[in-house]
């Protein structure tokens, strides 16, 4: 600026130390670091956590000085065979050959066992092969990292982790860590759920159990703790003088695929709503934590899910695509949704008369997850325009991730005509040169650094069983009917009907568009 010129600065991309060190997200080196997928020849962890693991270790963020991974399972593998076996499901054809030398080494850092899951056997040959590991990494005993990822059905999460507790965890403690990653569901009523958490917590200590829920880990999801807490536009709207209705939405334009007679069991509610929807809705109603402590955040998400009434069935609308009891695994009686719009209600100083409008659905006419906040009509309308929409702010979660503003303004031209336009943060316009990461590689990434931030904590867990496993028993006795609707469609025109009289005004004539490069 001495000069009279403009001085532009690259923005700096690398991470303050002071606050990654302040909020436990420093990661640990340099001592040996086994990574043990327990499921390892199922489709889980051949398409999410092996994929994870390797573009964690393409980045940089798995040193091959440190780590091994192990696979383990009761199909009787070589380590060959397995590693032939995830290998086309860790890179796509586009960039294959420029993957291939990392691709090539990260294979060799895999080690297969088999084994039963509920038997001494197997896990005491883990552990050999694991100390093996260690020794060769010169880690004395105890101060090594073990992270136990459960790519498994829970049925079988109780005598798994009895056998890592008995036979694999570090033998003392000077630094080292044992960590249990589960995966959903946990649980199917809140019954179920406690019992598992019981079983699980008489084993392992609540901050070594990590419950993913992979919701948590993309990108536009972590942003919203930013968006609010970080910019003093948000700050004073936020809340029922200013909101009128939240919808947080998830649509798939495909069917169970084969999976239906699984599926039958859980039902869109269990499988989407109650946890991945259920974490959304928490960090848009929390309150502001006193810091970016992990405990700090969940506190004020189990506040929020405490705060919530019961729901009510006539806002509840159920529905079931056509064809679905095709499947020769569905029961051709099957009461079990794949459609849910339900409205949940936050009964305190901020939300108190906002609806939340939780929807999910399969076999729908689009793909995408989004969260819309609607804003309420503007008082004194002289511009006559309430009819051509409100004020919104929307949050696209997937594809094409983005958030945009919703605004009325002025059409160009003579004439003073308003119209429905939007200002638009676009990830691929704007982040043309940053690959978003998978939420699987951040949330490995966090269960090695500690941080629990982005997991789900059992008094957590327990609240939001406790919302809706009324209402889902209430579906299994029959007493809350699924809709038939077509595949492809919006689902059953009930719904729409029921967000009208929560009091959400559609708006026509106006779609956004994702910007093209």
């Amino acid at each position: 600026m001495d000069s009279g010129k403009w001085h532009v600065e690259k923005r700096s991309t690398l991470k303050n130390e002071t606050f990654l060190k302040e909020n436990g997200s420093v990661s640990e080196t340099g001592r040996s670091l086994s990574i043990i997928v327990l499921g390892a020849s199922g489709d889980l962890a051949k398409k999410k956590t092996f994929p994870a693991l390797f573009n964690l270790y393409h980045q940089g963020f798995l040193n091959p000085d440190e780590v091994h991974i192990f696979g383990y399972a009761r199909t009787k593998l070589s380590d060959q065979e397995l590693r032939d076996k995830i290998h086309r499901y860790l890179v796509g054809e586009k960039n294959a050959s420029e993957k291939a030398e990392a691709l090539s080494k990260f294979l060799q850092l895999i080690k297969y066992v088999s084994g039963p899951y509920d038997s001494e056997d197997g896990f005491k040959r883990l552990d050999k092969a694991i100390s093996e590991h260690e020794i060769s990494k010169n880690s004395s005993q105890g101060s090594s990292r073990r992270l136990f990822y459960l790519a498994l059905p829970p049925s079988v999460y109780p005598p798994v982790c009895k056998m890592i507790k008995a036979c694999c965890t570090n033998k003392s403690d000077i630094g080292g860590w044992t960590r249990i990653v589960v995966e959903k569901p946990f649980g199917k009523d809140l019954e179920s759920a406690e019992q598992l958490s019981s079983q699980i917590g008489g084993l392992f200590d609540e901050s070594q159990i990590y419950r993913i829920d992979h919701y948590l880990g993309k990108e536009l999801v972590q942003n919203m703790l930013v968006l609010r807490f970080a910019n003093r536009l948000f700050m004073p709207l936020w809340n029922r003088d200013n909101i009128a209705n939240v919808q947080i939405v998830f649509r798939e334009d495909f069917g169970t695929e084969g999976r239906g007679g699984y599926f039958d069991e859980y039902g869109i509610i269990r499988d989407i709503i109650q946890n991945h929807l259920l974490q959304v809705l928490c960090l848009v109603a929390m309150e502001k934590p006193i810091s970016l402590k992990p405990e700090h955040i969940r506190d004020e998400k189990v506040k929020v899910l405490q705060s919530v009434i019961p729901i009510k069935d006539e806002e509840v609308v159920l529905g079931q695509y056509e064809g679905y009891r095709d499947d020769p695994t569905v029961p051709n009686d099957s009461n079990t949704p794949t459609f849910a719009t339900t409205i949940l209600r936050i009964d305190n100083e901020r939300w108190e008369g906002v609806p939340f409008i939780l929807k999910a659905g399969k076999a729908m006419g689009s793909k995408k997850a989004d969260i819309r906040i609607q804003f309420k009509d503007v008082p004194g309308d002289i511009f006559k325009c309430q009819k051509q929409g409100r004020n919104e702010f929307v949050i696209r979660l997937q594809p094409s991730e983005a958030m945009y503003m919703k605004l009325t303004v002025k059409k160009p031209g003579l004439e003073m005509q308003t119209v429905q336009s939007e200002l638009d943060l676009s990830y691929k316009q704007r982040y043309q040169d940053v690959s978003i990461p998978e939420a699987y590689e951040r949330l490995i990434l966090d269960t090695i650094k500690g941080d629990q931030q982005h997991f789900v904590r059992r008094d957590e867990l327990k609240a939001a069983w406790e919302i809706f496993t009324p209402l889902l028993h209430r579906i299994e006795k029959g007493e809350v009917k699924s809709i038939p609707y077509k595949a492809g469609s919006r689902g059953p025109t009930e719904a729409d009907q029921l967000l009208e009289k929560a009091g959400y005004l559609q708006t026509h004539g106006y779609m956004w568009i994702p910007p093209t490069l």
